[in-house]
């Protein structure tokens, strides 16, 4: 069957996140704001891990790899959600809605994989770390790292070619800010069987199994901090194991609330407003959480500034 009998339309309608004027103005600067935060934050620890030689440990690379995903994972929505309201328009190609949307699943992905890595090796670092540098050599931080891509391009393949095999026939209204899976499906006029069970089964797998690995890695590391005599040393490890998991529930808890739930719990409001979590708030805080809590980190980040910023 050809391209143009799939699918009748040309082109979706964003609608956004709200079609009142004055909520438009404040959300364009709130968004605005957030992405210039994102974009700067996270690109100031990429400049200071690329820099820095005292910075050259798999933790440092592993979190320089999470900004720039998270960076590009913004840059995949916000922008367009931007340029839309300068220009007056809310449309985008059909084409460009299935890039769009592929691009979304790599980086979901990707930031799911390597909160994953970064919690084993916080686990290798806490619990076994005489044998941390035998264990976590830069042949495996690339394989990880490499992997991770593969799987997450794959996965992000599947899903946009299950999509693009869809019809969509006149409602070309998109009641969220960018291309989400769920609302597209919801506009389908072909059967979605298909996709919504690969959602359900395949994605299941790619995004729970990560999350259950942070899991026990933060149950394993919390019981070798119980055993840590000093109670000032519990309580910063315990504290900077509690920011990281904040971020961590943040992230699956919203993805989980949109993707894996029953289709008659779902609402246009309150799967925006999910989304917006995971994709717009959660890269914003990503640079504070693990960085302004790392006295490493944030030397290297006053000395690439030049000025004393990041201190205490």
């Amino acid at each position: 069957m050809r391209a143009a009998n799939r699918s009748s339309v040309s082109e979706f309608l964003l609608l956004g996140l709200s079609r009142q004027p004055q909520k438009q103005q404040l959300l364009f600067l709130l968004f605005l704001t957030t992405y210039l935060a994102t974009v700067l934050g996270n690109l100031l620890i990429v400049l200071a891990v690329s820099t820095d030689a005292r910075l050259r440990s798999p933790m440092y690379f592993f979190l320089s790899q999470l900004s720039c995903v998270d960076v590009c994972f913004s840059s995949t929505t916000v922008p367009k959600v931007l340029a839309n309201h300068i220009l007056g328009t809310h449309t985008i190609s059909y084409p460009g809605c299935l890039t769009q949307m592929y691009f979304v699943f790599v980086f979901v992905d990707m930031d799911n994989f390597l909160l994953a890595v970064m919690a084993y090796d916080r686990f290798v670092a806490i619990c076994q770390p005489l044998h941390y540098t035998a264990k976590m050599t830069p042949q495996l931080c690339a394989r990880l790292l490499s992997g991770s891509w593969v799987v997450a391009s794959l996965n992000a393949l599947l899903h946009t070619l299950l999509m693009a095999r869809l019809s969509f026939c006149a409602d070309n209204a998109i009641p969220h800010f960018f291309c989400d899976v769920t609302p597209l499906l919801k506009l389908s006029c072909s059967d979605t069987g298909l996709n919504r069970l690969m959602i359900l089964t395949e994605g299941s797998v790619i995004m729970i199994a990560p999350f259950v690995c942070i899991l026990a890695s933060y149950v394993l590391i919390a019981g070798a901090v119980l055993r840590v005599p000093s109670p000032r040393g519990r309580w910063k490890a315990f504290s900077t194991c509690g920011s990281h998991l904040a971020v961590v529930c943040l992230f699956y808890g919203t993805i989980i609330a949109v993707y894996f739930n029953p289709s008659s719990s779902h609402s246009a409001e309150k799967d925006t407003a999910a989304t917006v979590l995971y994709t717009v708030v959660t890269p914003m805080l990503n640079p504070f959480i693990y960085s302004l809590r790392n006295r490493d980190l944030k030397a290297a980040l006053r000395r690439v500034v030049g000025r004393k910023t990041f201190s205490m």
